[in-house]
C-alpha cells in the first residue's frame, strides 16, 4: 500500500489551489468575446499553444503504458506508438496544420463549410455527424479521465487513510466480520466510492479553471504543469542514473539480448523466458512476434490516419487557435521537440529502476494471472522517489489529467456553442449570452462525462469502443476531403456513417466475448476492411449527388492551397487568374515527413541512450538529429510562408 506523506499531500493541494486561483485570475480576459473564450482570441503564441498541447499528451495512463513497453521491448518500444499513430504530428507540422488554419474556422465542424459550402442537404448531414462524433469523443475522454484519475490517486491516498476524515465514503464494512465475503464486498464498494470522490473533486477543479478562464486559463495552467513535469522528468532520470552507478551492465544483465537496440529483423527477437516468465507470456499475448510485418501495418494505417488530419478534439482546437497558418505549423512541430525527450527521459528512468529492483517491487496481478507491467510506474514512484518529489510528480500527473480534461471540455464547449447554439438556436446572440451559454454547455458536458464515469465501471472498454469505432470511421472520408476535388458533402456523410457503424461492430462484439478485438495487434488486421467499406460508401455517396458548387471549390482551393487530385478546379482557377500557380510542394512535403518521422524517433532514443550511458549510440543520435534539423531548417522552416 502506497501512502502519501504530509509534505507530498501539501504539494498536491497547493497545486490544486493554484489552478483555482489561476482560473479566477483569467476570467476577465476570457469574457471579452467568443473567440477570446474558446480560442484565446487567436492571440496566443505558437510555442505556448504547442507546450499546452504537449501537456495534454503527457498523461499518466499513457506514461504507465510507455514504461511497461520500455521494460518489455527496450529500445524497440519506440516503434510501438506508431499504432496510435504518434507521427500524425509530423504530417500536421509539415502541411496539414497550415491547411486547416487557413480556413479561419472555430471548430472542425465549421471547417466543413469552407470545403463543401453551406446550403446543401449533404452539408447539413455532414455537419451533424461531425458534431455528434466530436461530442461523443469528448464525453468518452472525460469519463476515462474521471475514472482513471480517481483510481490512480487512490493508490497513493487509499480509503483506509481517509475513511475517518470522510466517513460518508464507507459502505458499512465495519458491520461485518473482517475477512468475510460481506466485509470484502463492502470494502470494495468503499474503495470505489473513494476513487469516485477523488475523481469528482479533481474534475471540479479542472472544470472551474477551464470554464471560468477559457482558453487563456487552460494554456497558462498547462504551461505551469509542464514546467513541473520537466523538473520531475530530469529528477527521475538522474536518480535512475545514480542507481546504475555509471554502469549499464546492471540493467543489461537482466534483459534479453537485443533489448538495447532499436533495430529488428523479421521477428522481434527478445527472449524473456530465461528471466521473467510473465514477461515472455505478455510478449506472446501482445502479438508483436512478427515485428517487421506489424511495424509495416502500423506505418500503413498510421499514414492514412495522419493524412486525414486531426480529429475534432483539443488538438484541432489548438491548431485553429493559432495566430496564423505558419504558426500553426510551428506549434505542431514544437510538440514533438518538447514532448518526446522529456517524456522518454522519465519513461526510461522509471524503466531502469523497475529493471534494477524488479524483485523488490510489489506489482499487481492482472485478471489473467500475469503481472500487470503497467503497475511498474506507481510501484517505482512510491519506492524510489524521495518525499517531496513524489508529491511533485503526482501533482504533475494529476495536472496532466486535468489538462486533458479541460482541453477536451473546451473543445466540447466550442462545438455546443458554435455548431449548435449559434447555428440552429440563436445566430444573433449577444456576447454576454454567448459567454453564458459557454458556461452552461461546459457544465452540461462535465455532467455527461462524470455521469458516464459513475455509471460505467469498466470505462477503459467503453473508451476503446468509442475511440476505436469513431476513429475507425473517421479516416477515409477525412482523407478524401483534402485531396480529391469531386468528393462532396454527401460522400462525406455516408463515408463517415458507414465507417463508424462498421468499425464499431467488432469492439461491441468484443465486450460480449464474441471477438477479441482489443487483444494485442488485432485492431491492425481490421483496419483495411474498415477502410474499404468506407471507401465504397464515400464513392457511392459522392456520385449520388452533384459536385460541390464551383464557387466553394475555387475558394477552398485558392485559400487552402492543397495538393492532390484538383486538376479541374486548378484549370478553373487559372482561367480566372492566369498567374495562379498550384501548390508544388508535394515532393518536399514527403521529404519533410520522412525527415520529421526520423527526427521524432531519434528524439525518443536520445534520453534512452543517455540514461544507459551508451555514449557511442548517443553520439550517432545527436549527429543524425543535427543533420535532420539542418536540412529541415532549409526545406521546411524557411519555406513556411510559401504555399
Amino acid at each position: 500500500m502506497y501512502v502519501l506523506s504530509t509534505l507530498d499531500l501539501s504539494i498536491i493541494l497547493s497545486y490544486f489551489l493554484m489552478m483555482v486561483m489561476l482560473g479566477y485570475y483569467m476570467r476577465n480576459r476570457a469574457r471579452k468575446s467568443k473567440d477570446a473564450y474558446l480560442m484565446g482570441g487567436k492571440s496566443l503564441p505558437w510555442y505556448m499553444l504547442g507546450l499546452s498541447d504537449a501537456s495534454d499528451m503527457f498523461d499518466i495512463s499513457g506514461t504507465m503504458l510507455l514504461v511497461s513497453m520500455a521494460f518489455l521491448y527496450g529500445f524497440k518500444s519506440v516503434w510501438i506508438p506508431w499504432m496510435w499513430p504518434v507521427f500524425n504530428q509530423i504530417f500536421l507540422m509539415v502541411f496539414l496544420s497550415r491547411w486547416l488554419r487557413r480556413s479561419n474556422a472555430t471548430t472542425g465542424a465549421e471547417w466543413l463549410g469552407t470545403r463543401f459550402g453551406l446550403n446543401d442537404k449533404g452539408v447539413m448531414q455532414s455537419h451533424i455527424i461531425v458534431v455528434v462524433f466530436a461530442l461523443l469523443l469528448c464525453v468518452g475522454y472525460m469519463a476515462y479521465a474521471f475514472v482513471g484519475v480517481g483510481e490512480f490517486l487512490q493508490i497513493f491516498l487509499p480509503y483506509e487513510r481517509v475513511k475517518d476524515v470522510f466517513p460518508f465514503l464507507s459502505h458499512g464494512e465495519a458491520a461485518f466480520p473482517a475477512g468475510s465475503d460481506a466485509f470484502n464486498t463492502a470494502l470494495q464498494v468503499s474503495k470505489q466510492n473513494t476513487a469516485q470522490f477523488y475523481g469528482v473533486l479533481i474534475c471540479l477543479v479542472a472544470t472551474f479553471y477551464s470554464i471560468i478562464g477559457g482558453m487563456h486559463g487552460i494554456v497558462l495552467a498547462d504551461f505551469i504543469k509542464y514546467m513541473i513535469m520537466i523538473v520531475c522528468s530530469l529528477c527521475v532520470g538522474i536518480i535512475a542514473m545514480q542507481h546504475m552507478g555509471g554502469d549499464a551492465s546492471g540493467v543489461l544483465n537482466h534483459v534479453p539480448l537485443g533489448w538495447d537496440t532499436p533495430f529488428f529483423g523479421t521477428e522481434l527477437g527478445l527472449d524473456w523466458s530465461q528471466m521473467i516468465d510473465d514477461a515472455a507470456v505478455k510478449l506472446q499475448q501482445d502479438g508483436y512476434r512478427l515485428f517487421s510485418a506489424i511495424v509495416g501495418m502500423m506505418f500503413f494505417s498510421g499514414v492514412l490516419k495522419s493524412l486525414a488530419g486531426p480529429a475534432p478534439n483539443y488538438d484541432c482546437q489548438k491548431i485553429l487557435s493559432t495566430r496564423s497558418p505558419e504558426e500553426a505549423s510551428k506549434m505542431s512541430g514544437f510538440i514533438s521537440v518538447i514532448l518526446m525527450p522529456i517524456r522518454y527521459f522519465m519513461t526510461m528512468g522509471l524503466c531502469v529502476l523497475g529493471i534494477l529492483y524488479f524483485k523488490d517491487l510489489n506489482l499487481q496481478t492482472g485478471s489473467d494471472g500475469i503481472i500487470n507491467f503497467e503497475s511498474i510506474m506507481p510501484a517505482v514512484i512510491s519506492k524510489f522517489l524521495p518525499v517531496g518529489l513524489i508529491g511533485l510528480v503526482l501533482a504533475g500527473f494529476l495536472g496532466a489529467f486535468m489538462s486533458n480534461f479541460s482541453g477536451t471540455l473546451n473543445a466540447a464547449q466550442a462545438y455546443m456553442v458554435n455548431d449548435i447554439y449559434l447555428k440552429y438556436v440563436r445566430p444573433d446572440a449577444p456576447r454576454q449570452q454567448i459567454i453564458t451559454m459557454s458556461y452552461l454547455s461546459g457544465v452540461v458536458m462535465v455532467a455527461f462525462g462524470v455521469g458516464l464515469g459513475l455509471l460505467i465501471k469498466d470505462v477503459n472498454m467503453i473508451f476503446n469502443i468509442i475511440t476505436a469505432g469513431l476513429y475507425g470511421g473517421f479516416v477515409c472520408a477525412n482523407v478524401l476531403k483534402w485531396y480529391w476535388w469531386r468528393f462532396n458533402a454527401t460522400g462525406y456523410f455516408y463515408g463517415m456513417l458507414a465507417g463508424i457503424v462498421a468499425s464499431a461492430i467488432p469492439p461491441a462484439l468484443s465486450v460480449s466475448g464474441v471477438t477479441h478485438y482489443f487483444d494485442g495487434t488485432r485492431m491492425l488486421y481490421f483496419f483495411p476492411v474498415f477502410f474499404v467499406i468506407q471507401l465504397i460508401a464515400c464513392i457511392a455517396g459522392t456520385y449520388s449527388a452533384p459536385p460541390t458548387n464551383t464557387e466553394t471549390l475555387l475558394n477552398f482551393y485558392k485559400t487552402v492551397r492543397p495538393w492532390g487530385f484538383w486538376k479541374p478546379v486548378h484549370d478553373m482557377a487559372v482561367a480566372e487568374d492566369p498567374t495562379f500557380q498550384k501548390n508544388p510542394n508535394l515532393g518536399v512535403n514527403i521529404l519533410n515527413v520522412l525527415l520529421g518521422m526520423s527526427g521524432q524517433i531519434l528524439l525518443m532514443l536520445l534520453p534512452m541512450y543517455l540514461i544507459l550511458n551508451k555514449w557511442a549510440g548517443l553520439g550517432i543520435v545527436l549527429a543524425l538529429l543535427t543533420v535532420v534539423f539542418m536540412v529541415m531548417k532549409r526545406t521546411w522552416w524557411d519555406k513556411l510562408s510559401q504555399y
